[in-house]
C-alpha cells in the first residue's frame, strides 16, 4: 500500500494515460538557446526517469515578436524540429511523456517588436507594444498552430498553450491591458474570443490523440483582473474548443503579490483551482508552492485538483516521484522555493541550476561517479558547502569524516531558518541529517579540529565558514548593542525600539525576525492572505482585496542602515528582493542608506550622511544589532598550508560574500565529484 494513493493514480485521457497524477510544470532555463540538445535532452530524459507523469518544457516562441527576449527558442525550420526530436526520442526512452508549451509574451516580450491587444506598456519591460490589427490577430492564431503542428512533428506527446501569468492571451482576457472595441474587445465574450480560437485551431491541426493543455489564469492578482465567474465561463469554453487538461496560473507577473516564493504558505493557491472543480469534465492542475509529496497528497485528496504541477522540486530532486513510489521520501531533495539559482539565474541569462542541486541543467557536465581507488576525506565544517561535499563524496565512494565544533549540523542554515518567511530550511537541514545517514558519512560534533587531527587523511576540504566583521563603531562594546548571530540563535534580548546596522541579506533577515512576533504568516494561509490583501475572486475582481495589504503591527520599530549609497536591498534577489523590502515596507521598517556610524551610546546609534558627514542624527533605540558583513573563517587552512598540507578551501572559508548558500553549495559539490 503506498502513502500517496492519490498523487500516484494512474489518470487516464482516453486516448492515452498518465502512470500518476504528478506534472512537471513549464520552467525556462536558458537550456534550449545553448544549441546542445544532447544536453537539453538528457535534462528531460533524467526527470523522466525520475518517474513525473507529464513534462512541459520551458515557454517555446511561436514567432518572433511573441518570444520573451530576442533570439528566444522556438520550432521555426526544419532543424528545430530536429532538435527538438533528440529530446523527444530521450524522453519517451526513458518511460516519460513531455508536452512543449506555446509561450507568446505579448507586452512582456522584450523587445521592440511586442505585440498586444492595446498599446499598453508593460511595467516590466522598457517596450511600449504594438497593438494588432486584424491582419496581425490572425498571424499570431495561425503561428501559434503551426507551432502545435510542428510540436507533433517533433513527437511531443502534446502542447500547452499559455493563457496565464498575464502572456499575450491573458492580455486579452481582462480590461487592464485591452482596450479594444473591435470583435476582440469590449464584453468577456469577445475579450475571450481568442484564446478559445486558438485552442480550437490547435486541436483540428492536431487531431483527437493529442495532449491540449490549457494554461488559464485562476486568480489575476492585478487591477482590473478576471472574476471568478469568467475564469469559469473562460474553462467551460476551452473544454469545448478541444483541450484536454486545464492547468493553473497564479498572479500576472507584474503583480505585487508573491506567489512562488518561500515565504509564501505550501499550496497557499489550491483552494482557487478547488472551486474549478466541478465545472467542467477535463482534469484540473492545480500548482504553486507544493513541494513534498504529503502536500500533494494532501490537495489531491482533499478534492483541490486532479493532478499536481511541480516544476521546481524537479530541479531539486528528478528522482522525486520515484523516491515518494518507493518509500523513500525523506531523502527526496527539497526544493525551498528561494528562486536563488532558477528564477534569477532565467532572468540575468544564465543557465538555471537549483541552489539544492547543482547538478540541474548540468547533467552531462557534473558528474557524480564512482571512483576505483577510495581515499580518506575529512570536511571539516557542517554548514551547506561542508555537508555538500561530505554527501557528494560518500555516494563516489569515499570513506568521508565530517566535523564541525557546534553540536548539530547546518553552520549558518540554523540561522536562516529561524526567519519568518524561511521555514523551508528546517527541512533543507533534516534532508542533510538524513542523507549523512544514508551515504554513510561519520560525523563528529562537538569537536574543534586541530591540525594534528587531520594528520591520517589523504585529502582534506575546509568548509569553517564566516565570521562576523567588525564595524569598529566608536561604543560598540557597550551592552546596548548586540550580534546577528546572537540574536538569531536566541542568546540576546533585543529591546523595542533596534537599529541594525548593515542592510544586505542578514541585516533584511533580521529585521524580518524582530518585526514578527508569534506564528509566521507563512504557515497561517489566511493571516498570509490578509496581509498581502489576497481574497476569494468570486468576493473581488482579481482576487484583490478591497481592504488592501492589511499587515500585522510591527512587533518592535526597527531601522535599517547601510553605509552605501544606495537603495537598501537593491542588491537582493532579482525575483524575490522585491518581496523583502515590501514586506518590510508594510512593517514600518525605516531605511536609511549613505550613513557613517559615527558613535553608539546609551540614546541610540549617532550617524552622519555622505563623504562630508553631514546631517548628524540620532536613531533613538534601545538596542544596536551588528549585521555588517561577514569575514572568512580560514585559520584551520591557514595552518594547515603553513605546515605543508595541501587543502581545498571552499564556501564562506574561502569567499565571505554575505551568506551565499548557493555557491557554497555548488562549490562543495563539484569539488567533491573531482576528488
Amino acid at each position: 500500500m503506498t502513502e500517496y494513493p492519490h498523487m500516484l493514480a494512474p489518470l487516464d485521457l482516453g486516448f492515452t494515460t498518465l502512470k500518476n497524477r504528478v506534472l512537471m510544470g513549464s520552467m525556462h532555463t536558458n537550456l534550449e538557446e545553448t544549441g546542445d540538445w544532447n544536453r537539453v535532452a538528457e535534462f528531460y530524459a533524467t526527470r523522466a526517469r525520475g518517474g513525473v507523469a507529464l513534462m512541459v518544457t520551458g515557454g517555446m516562441a511561436p514567432n518572433r515578436e511573441g518570444g520573451v527576449f530576442p533570439g528566444a527558442s522556438g520550432l521555426f525550420t526544419d532543424q528545430d524540429i530536429a532538435n527538438h526530436r533528440i529530446v523527444t526520442d530521450r524522453v519517451h526512452a526513458a518511460d516519460g511523456k513531455i508536452a512543449m508549451q506555446i509561450l507568446h509574451a505579448g507586452r512582456y516580450a522584450y523587445g521592440k517588436e511586442c505585440v498586444a491587444p492595446s498599446p499598453v506598456k508593460s511595467p516590466i519591460s522598457p517596450f511600449p507594444p504594438i497593438e494588432l490589427d486584424e491582419e496581425g490577430i490572425e498571424k499570431q492564431i495561425a503561428d501559434m498552430v503551426t507551432a502545435a503542428k510542428r510540436a507533433q512533428e517533433a513527437g511531443y506527446d502534446g502542447v500547452e498553450v499559455m493563457g496565464s501569468e498575464g502572456y499575450f492571451l491573458n492580455q486579452f482576457l481582462v480590461t487592464h491591458t485591452n482596450k479594444r472595441t473591435d470583435r476582440w474587445g469590449g464584453s468577456y465574450e469577445n475579450r475571450m474570443r481568442l484564446p478559445i480560437e486558438v485552442v480550437r485551431r490547435v486541436r483540428e491541426a492536431v487531431g483527437p490523440e493529442f495532449i491540449v493543455i490549457y494554461r488559464l489564469s485562476m486568480i489575476d492578482l492585478v487591477p482590473n483582473g478576471s472574476t471568478h465567474d469568467e475564469v469559469v465561463q473562460l474553462a467551460q469554453e476551452i473544454e469545448k474548443a478541444g483541450a484536454t487538461i486545464i492547468n493553473t496560473g497564479i498572479g500576472w507577473h507584474e503583480a505585487r503579490i508573491p506567489t512562488i516564493a518561500t515565504s509564501v504558505p505550501r499550496a497557499a493557491f489550491a483552494w482557487v483551482t478547488k472551486k474549478l472543480m466541478g465545472k467542467v469534465g477535463i482534469p484540473i492542475i492545480t500548482s504553486n508552492r507544493i513541494n513534498t509529496p504529503e502536500v500533494a497528497e494532501e490537495v489531491l485528496a482533499e478534492g483541490c485538483a486532479d493532478m499536481v504541477s511541480m516544476a521546481r522540486p524537479f530541479l531539486a530532486d528528478p528522482d522525486f516521484v520515484a523516491k515518494a513510489a518507493a518509500g523513500k521520501a525523506k531523502q527526496i531533495a527539497p526544493c525551498i522555493a528561494c528562486n536563488q539559482a532558477c528564477l534569477d539565474h532565467t532572468f540575468q541569462m544564465k543557465i538555471s541550476s537549483c541552489l539544492v542541486n547543482p547538478k540541474a541543467c548540468f547533467e552531462t557536465e557534473l558528474l557524480v561517479e564512482q571512483i576505483d581507488n577510495p581515499k580518506r576525506v575529512a570536511v571539516v565544517g557542517a554548514g551547506p558547502a561542508g555537508l555538500s561535499a561530505a554527501i557528494t563524496a560518500a555516494e563516489r565512494g569515499h570513506d568521508v569524516t565530517l566535523f564541525d565544533k557546534a553540536d548539530e549540523i547546518g553552520g549558518q542554515l540554523n540561522m536562516a531558518k529561524q526567519i519568518p518567511g524561511k521555514e523551508e530550511f528546517w527541512g533543507f537541514v533534516e534532508w542533510y541529517r538524513t542523507m549523512l545517514a544514508e551515504t554513510g558519512v561519520r560525523v563528529v560534533l562537538g569537536k574543534a579540529v586541530a591540525v594534528d587531527d587531520l594528520a591520517d587523511f589523504d585529502d582534506v576540504i575546509i568548509a569553517t565558514g564566516v565570521l562576523p566583521r567588525d564595524p569598529q563603531i566608536a561604543g560598540q562594546d557597550g551592552p546596548n548593542v548586540v550580534g546577528y548571530v546572537d540574536v538569531l540563535r536566541g542568546r540576546a534580548k533585543v529591546g523595542k525600539r533596534v537599529a541594525v546596522v548593515g542592510a544586505g541579506g542578514i541585516g533584511f533577515d533580521v529585521s524580518e525576525f524582530l518585526v514578527h512576533e508569534g506564528e509566521s504568516p507563512t504557515e497561517h494561509l489566511p493571516e498570509w492572505m490578509k496581509e498581502w490583501g489576497v481574497t476569494d475572486p468570486a468576493e473581488a475582481r482579481s482576487g484583490l482585496s478591497p481592504d488592501g495589504a492589511q499587515p500585522g503591527p510591527p512587533a518592535r520599530q526597527v531601522t535599517l542602515l547601510q553605509r552605501k549609497a544606495e537603495k537598501p536591498g537593491k542588491r537582493l534577489g532579482k525575483t524575490t528582493g522585491w518581496i523583502h523590502r515590501m514586506s518590510l515596507t508594510m512593517k514600518d521598517v525605516q531605511m536609511k542608506a549613505g550613513v557613517n556610524y559615527e558613535r553608539i551610546d546609551a540614546d541610540g546609534l549617532h550617524i552622519s550622511y555622505g563623504e562630508a558627514r553631514e546631517r548628524p542624527e540620532l536613531i533613538a533605540c534601545d538596542t544596536v544589532v551588528l549585521c555588517a558583513g561577514q569575514v572568512s573563517e580560514r585559520w584551520l587552512a591557514d595552518a594547515l598550508e603553513a605546515k605543508g598540507v595541501v587543502c581545498h578551501v571552499i564556501g564562506g572559508a574561502d569567499v565571505a560574500a554575505e551568506l551565499d548558500a548557493k555557491r557554497a553549495i555548488d562549490q562543495g559539490t563539484r569539488l567533491a565529484a573531482t576528488l
